[in-house]
């Protein structure tokens, strides 16, 4: 017969039997989801060629018909595949073009693909499809961006800069600490991954609309050959289930709050106030107006973006929260938040990546902020070592940084006396322990800042972050 060119043919429908005449223009407005779950369409085909080969073995199609339908799948992918964009196709949703075109490819043998198969668990298996190789393609580039922190990391390991509580200096670190900080949250977001693809990784196709299939189909077979790990146990549940979708924008959305807190170090520490960090010149902006400026456009572009990742969470839990009992079209909401959300990753996640690896921190700038007033706890715990009780340590010390501001010093400028005259607890050897470095190798606890715990997080981060991505 003549084939049809793509795009061609009638709006086609999977169901209406019932019903007299079609959807009213305003309905039809609202039912359409094919421009989102467009990009659902080689999933579809591949979900639609695994179950004609399920009903070849169910002995529901013979292998004549099996191979006719396989091939006009193939067809239909190949038409599919040349055309721009789901403008201009008539149908609702993309499981409909799929079945129109095989028709028009096969005759009337492709309607028997549809045998023992509902929607419900036609879209939950082509969803899922794409989710496991969408939650891949997150892990990589969060991958990445938590290894370019890590290299940064490495060269930054000899410069001690001051770290914040508050926004206020609190005590030195070294560099190298504070960028790992930013980097094991990365870790724990891509162990979450993991989970997620683990319950994304369960075939729905057999569940049929609600009560399952009523032909012999070997689940365990469709599943491996979709390449699931395992079936659905409830045909109810599984229709209904997307908690691994809520889970996954769980999951963008925390990413989104992590990769926001560290835009937000980025601005503040590439700031003319504080000048620590400089990014490169491919990650900044100039002003239309003021010739001096120069933006971390890079750091507030993501930090913009995470309110977007959160919202699509919210919305998600939103729509799943009061639903009845099995499939309600409610659901159809679910993929736009999920596509929404990992796009929005794949454009954030890079720039971020690119964006840390041409950062420079400042040494001289930072060497200048760091203050004596920084190792106050050290002066404490200097006392505290001379058998004074760091309760009573601590009060001596406020006291002394009281009298050093006053008189516009530091505390480290005081004199021997000056600080007897607050207590007589310190000695000569007192103003040693005003030494940025020496503070923080005193810290050698594990997680701690001196440079064999450094050390040990550098290898403790490069063997939480090989197993974080191990998997399939």
């Amino acid at each position: 017969m003549d084939k049809p060119r793509p795009g061609d043919g009638a709006a086609h429908a999977l169901w209406g039997g019932r019903f007299k005449g079609g959807l009213a223009g305003e309905m039809e407005a609202l039912n359409r989801s094919l421009d989102i779950d467009w990009r659902l369409w080689p999933h579809d085909v591949r979900g639609s060629r695994a179950w004609a080969r399920g009903l070849e073995r169910a002995g529901i199609l013979t292998r004549q018909e099996a191979r006719r339908i396989d091939a006009g799948l193939a067809k239909v992918a190949t038409r599919l595949e040349a055309l721009p964009g789901p403008a201009g196709l008539p149908d609702e949703d993309i499981h409909t073009v799929i079945e129109r075109m095989l028709i028009e490819e096969t005759g009337s043998v492709g309607g028997k693909l549809h045998t023992g198969r509902s929607r419900n668990d036609q879209v939950a298996t082509a969803f899922r499809l794409w989710g496991k190789r969408a939650i891949l393609a997150l892990r990589d580039r969060l991958a990445a961006l938590a290894e370019s922190i890590a290299r940064k990391a490495r060269e930054s390991r000899d410069i001690v800069m001051p770290g914040f509580t508050h926004l206020q200096q609190a005590q030195p670190v070294p560099a190298a600490h504070w960028l790992l900080s930013r980097a094991w949250p990365l870790v724990r977001d891509l162990e979450h991954l993991g989970a997620v693809h683990r319950e994304c990784d369960v075939l729905p196709l057999g569940a049929g609309a609600v009560a399952g299939c009523p032909f012999e189909i070997d689940r365990e077979a469709l599943a491996a050959d979709l390449g699931f790990s395992r079936v659905s146990e409830n045909s109810i549940d599984t229709v209904s289930d997307r908690d691994w979708t809520a889970r996954l924008l769980f999951g963008a959305a925390m990413t989104g709050v992590h990769l926001s807190q560290l835009a937000e170090d980025l601005v503040v520490f590439s700031s003319s106030e504080f000048g620590f960090a400089r990014l490169g010149d491919g990650y900044t902006t100039g002003s239309s107006l003021m010739p001096q400026k120069r933006n971390p456009d890079v750091a507030e572009l993501t930090r913009g973006k995470s309110g977007r990742l959160v919202g699509n969470l919210v919305g998600m839990l939103t729509v799943l929260k009061g639903l009845p009992t099995g499939y309600n079209r409610d659901l159809q909401e679910d993929k736009e938040a999920v596509f929404d959300s990992v796009d929005t990753l794949a454009v954030v996640l890079p720039a971020m990546t690119g964006a840390v690896a041409s950062l420079t921190l400042d040494r001289a700038r930072i060497a200048a902020a760091l203050g004596t007033r920084v190792l106050a706890t050290d002066l404490a715990d200097y006392l505290v070592r001379r058998g004074i009780p760091f309760r009573e340590a601590h009060h001596i010390v406020g006291e002394l940084v009281r009298v050093a501001e006053d008189s516009g010093r530091e505390p480290g400028q005081l004199a021997l006396d000056e600080m007897n005259a607050v207590h007589p607890g310190f000695a000569e050897d007192v103003h040693a322990v005003f030494d940025p470095e020496a503070s923080v190798q005193s810290r050698a606890v594990r997680g701690g800042t001196a440079a064999a715990a450094l050390e040990a997080q550098f290898e403790a981060f490069t063997g939480a972050l090989e197993e974080a991505v191990a998997g399939p």
